[in-house]
């Protein structure tokens, strides 16, 4: 079910003012409560707003200023993703006209594809599907050829039996992604793909489902991770996120290992490893 940006607006308020105390917005602690974090009418004390403004912000039935907005998230300590994510949703910032239809990645990403023969390297599209990735990103994350286009998706693989090995600290990168894909879908309110995205992962894993309704958010931009390679054995990677300016809805998304260390020795091999098994392939199929 398609959702409007008024009401993601609402709930992530609510989730972010639930993980609040009285103590750590500097109010006494007092009485038990029935249920946890900061009450509306403490959030509108502390942002100068009256009560039945802030109430009817989080029904979704009033559009907030950006002052109020501002004081929003001061008093709820959002960090500048969050804050990004608020604006967003609430249209505060200038919107750029985004096409629903089937993309196609960049040329110049394609060709940029092709030369990283010894980094792993794939492009991201809305709703982080997989646009295009190169021989030695097959080799580290999973042969994506073998998944239907339609399906092709970093958030669906990252839920995966064969993810969940991948990755040594596996609850981390999914916890993230799903902060992601929310932050993603602030830029594509209302889009169906996103919607049949989300609910098919929220029906397929309780993991997926639990965190989604937390409404965290997060940036694609860089960080590390360590993967238990079948072949490469354990990789530590940096990775790191480049935006094409001739369309803001790609991302070149790149791994790279510290020099001189047993993830770049660790790289190398696998490098090695997928040239041979391409020529191992083109040999079988001529």
């Amino acid at each position: 079910m398609t959702r409007n940006a008024s009401t993601e607006l609402g709930e992530f308020l609510r989730a972010r003012r639930a993980e609040l105390t009285p103590r750590s917005v500097g109010l006494p602690g007092g009485t038990v409560r029935r249920v946890p974090g900061l009450r509306r009418e403490e959030v509108a004390m502390l942002a100068a707003i009256s009560t039945d403004h802030y109430t009817r912000l989080e029904q979704g039935r009033i559009q907030a200023s950006e002052p109020v907005l501002d004081a929003i998230t001061r008093v709820l300590d959002l960090d500048e993703d969050q804050r990004a994510y608020v604006f967003e949703l609430a249209g505060k910032e200038p919107a750029r006209p985004r096409p629903q239809g089937a993309q196609q990645v960049q040329p110049q990403l394609r060709r940029l594809l092709d030369d990283l023969a010894s980094i792993p390297a794939m492009v991201l599209g809305r709703q982080m599907d997989v646009l295009a990735w190169n021989p030695l990103a097959a080799a580290l994350v999973g042969d994506f050829a073998r998944i239907p286009a339609e399906e092709r998706n970093y958030a669906r693989m990252v839920f995966s039996p064969a993810m969940r090995n991948l990755y040594a600290d596996w609850e981390t990168t999914a916890r993230t992604t799903v902060a992601q894909l929310r932050m993603e879908a602030a830029h594509n309110a209302g889009s169906p793909r996103l919607t049949t995205l989300v609910n098919d992962l929220s029906e397929q894993d309780p993991d997926f489902r639990r965190w989604w309704a937390a409404h965290h958010v997060a940036a694609r931009t860089t960080g590390t991770k360590t993967l238990n390679h079948p072949i490469a054995g354990t990789l530590v990677l940096e990775w790191d996120t480049l935006t094409a300016s001739t369309d803001p809805d790609q991302q070149l998304i790149i791994w790279t290992a510290a020099p001189d260390t047993p993830t770049e020795e660790g790289l190398r091999f696998l490098a090695s490893w997928a040239a041979g098994s391409q020529e191992a392939g083109r040999g079988t199929s001529g």
